[in-house]
């Protein structure tokens, strides 16, 4: 054989060989990968051929497949879409799937590991296949009292049972209709994709109770008091409280809201600093505790931590760089790089609540079969003890004052103690705002903890965010009989 000609076979083995590999990669290494990738419609396609599981929460079925009479056997519907759409996400033939959707896509599609005897038992049988159900641990009153205090800005609210984990309610805004998107017309699902998409307003898609996180303001300062509770601090200890802070080694003056003065005398007890939310006062303690037992008691509550799954992704809350101490007297009161989901800052109030003891927070209270056996469900789990319980006793002390008599006001509710505290967080020069509230209820025997965020609401986290707290508190307890 020429030179030529050894040349071209030599190539095109070598093309084979590609070939072959790419092949194997493809069908034996990725396989798994590309079947559960959510934009696999080929995949999807043969799912509508059985009845997808439901969604239910208190027995109501937030997500269901029905029967139609297209190419397409079943239309996944959303009763209530815009209502839970944040924790159920969508079931898209162009678009995959997302939320619970995708995060409970075994269960709910039928091929989950522990849905194998019941699909073999339908090979024998005849048996339509179809998937199981997903029960959640919302409160439908929770829920929509949670929207309707966020109907027209941008946030999100989060409520936990503090003794389980339990989430109560889960609701970000603004918010959309999965259905759309669930169609079985690819030309008027990419239409409403269009339509809720606009690269000028905030992308309705996202979560923002778990899959953003944002400068928590003077939320942290719950933080700052646990760390000097540690360190033996009382919730009636002497703090200085200046109406002006030069933070350490620069000429930067920290002032309080608004320029107020949070003491005549410039010192002030720490209950009292916690209550009107004293700037200068919780970075000054900041600084005297040092950076190590600030990071040590975020690090405990959860901040920089990795994420967790509920099951639906979470991102991570962090403290930031601390580079000095002047950064230090920033951080100490929510700003500089700290930040925070929404569901962290309602794991902080809840771990507060009970005990001490934060419990891991979970949307699922069990799985179905389609028969309505349970095949799994969800038990209570201890995430961690980042505090005692007499230090939380004075963290409640110090957040019952919040609501009481402070800058939490707005979130009494009559007949009974309530425990809080307020955060505005400034974002940049030229932009509003972000106002928070966490807290919990009854101050002596807690049941509901809360967190709401509003971006760029423009005013206080007493004005904005704790009268939505205050409404989502109510409708649980009226809910509950109470």
């Amino acid at each position: 054989m020429n030179a030529p000609l050894r040349r071209v076979a030599i190539s095109v083995l070598v093309l084979f060989t590609l070939l072959i590999i790419n092949v194997n990669v493809i069908q034996v290494v990725r396989s798994d990968e590309l079947r559960d990738n959510p934009r696999n419609t080929r995949v999807l396609a043969e799912e509508y051929d059985r009845e997808r599981g439901s969604l239910i929460v208190a027995g109501n079925e937030i997500a269901v497949s029905v029967p139609t009479d297209d190419r397409l056997e079943y239309l996944r519907t959303y009763p209530q879409g815009p209502l839970y759409a944040a924790v159920t996400g969508y079931y898209s033939l162009v678009y995959g799937n997302t939320g619970l959707e995708r995060a409970e896509n075994d269960v709910l599609s039928g091929e989950d590991s522990r849905l194998f005897v019941r699909r073999i038992a339908d090979l024998f049988t005849g048996r339509d296949p179809a998937g199981g159900d997903v029960v959640l641990t919302l409160d439908p009153a929770v829920q929509e009292a949670a929207m309707a205090g966020l109907e027209g800005v941008t946030g999100a609210v989060v409520a936990l049972d503090p003794s389980t984990g339990a989430i109560l309610g889960m609701a970000s805004t603004p918010t959309y209709d999965p259905a759309p998107l669930s169609s079985h017309d690819p030309e008027a699902i990419r239409t409403y994709m269009e339509q809720i998409t606009d690269e000028e307003a905030p992308d309705p898609r996202t979560n923002r109770a778990i899959e953003n996180n944002y400068p928590p303001g003077s939320l942290f300062k719950v933080i700052v008091s646990a760390a000097a509770l540690q360190e033996g601090y009382q919730p009636d200890t002497v703090i200085p409280a200046p109406d002006i802070l030069t933070l350490p080694q620069t000429s930067t003056q920290l002032r309080n809201y608004n320029n107020s003065q949070c003491s005549a005398a410039q010192e002030q007890p720490l209950i009292d600093s916690l209550t009107i939310s004293c700037n200068t006062a919780f970075a000054q303690l900041g600084i005297d505790l040092g950076e190590d037992k600030v990071r040590e008691m975020a690090q405990a509550f959860g901040l920089d931590d990795e994420g967790m799954e509920i099951p639906l992704q979470v991102d991570p809350s962090t403290v930031g760089d601390i580079e000095s101490a002047a950064a230090l007297g920033q951080t100490s009161i929510g700003q500089r790089d700290v930040r925070m989901t929404v569901l962290q800052a309602a794991m902080v109030a809840a771990t507060v609540a009970n005990d001490g003891v934060q419990m891991k927070p979970h949307l699922v209270d069990e799985l179905r079969a389609p028969d309505l056996s349970v095949i799994d469900e969800t038990d209570p789990e201890e995430l961690r003890e980042p505090i005692s319980a007499e230090i939380a006793d004075g963290l409640t002390e110090m957040m019952v004052s919040v609501v009481a008599r402070g800058s939490g006001r707005a979130a009494r509710i009559s007949g009974m103690d309530v425990a809080g505290k307020t955060g505005t967080a400034q974002v940049r020069e030229g932009v509003a705002d972000h106002n928070w509230f966490m807290g919990f209820a009854p101050a002596d025997d807690p049941q509901i903890a809360v967190a709401v965020f509003v971006a760029n609401g423009g005013g206080t986290g007493g004005d904005v965010s704790a009268p939505i707290s205050r409404r989502v508190m109510e409708a649980y307890f009226e809910g509950q009989g109470g």
